[in-house]
């Protein structure tokens, strides 16, 4: 029976060296000539640091700039809230989202029930797995959930006939 499964994954090593890029472009760059502005990788978050909040607004642009030329989709990231450290310096963390668990798997698995397409989609993880009787409605499938989700990046892995 062919299948394919529904993810949201991040290239790691994209993602490490977009990073590395980003540092080096700050080092590099009058405007940050003696300022503490760098990017830090943890395990599935990011934190910005700068001297001040327009400064940190500059280091993420250069980070979704980087990541963009090596192809990682910037809506994996997200925000979260300036924080002061010492002084007037400012961090930032910002969060790689991965994965299509909880709600986002039960909005996909409505999505194609609510289709009417001869599919049966199933959570199984941080995946959703999609099988039907043949390729073409497989097919349709992919092209309705591009079109109606919009706000994740969905990569379409597995595809078995």
């Amino acid at each position: 029976m062919p299948s394919f499964d529904i993810v949201s994954e991040v290239n790691k090593v994209e993602l490490r060296n977009a990073v590395e890029q980003s540092n080096k472009e700050i080092a590099n760059r009058f405007d940050f000539k003696g300022s503490d502005a760098r990017v830090e990788q943890g395990e599935d978050a990011l934190t910005l640091h700068a001297d001040d909040e327009f400064k940190l607004g500059q280091v993420y642009d250069i980070l979704t700039a980087k990541l963009a030329k090596r192809g990682v989709d910037v809506r994996f990231l997200e925000r979260g809230d300036v924080e002061k450290v010492s002084g007037n310096k400012v961090k930032q963390a910002v969060a790689v989202k991965e994965g299509v668990g909880g709600e986002l798997g039960k909005k996909l698995v409505r999505i194609v029930k609510d289709s009417k397409l001869k599919v049966q989609a199933s959570i199984q993880g941080e995946a959703v797995r999609v099988s039907g009787a043949k390729k073409d409605v497989l097919q349709e499938t992919i092209a309705l959930l591009r079109k109606s989700v919009t706000d994740v990046p969905l990569q379409f892995s597995n595809f078995r006939d």
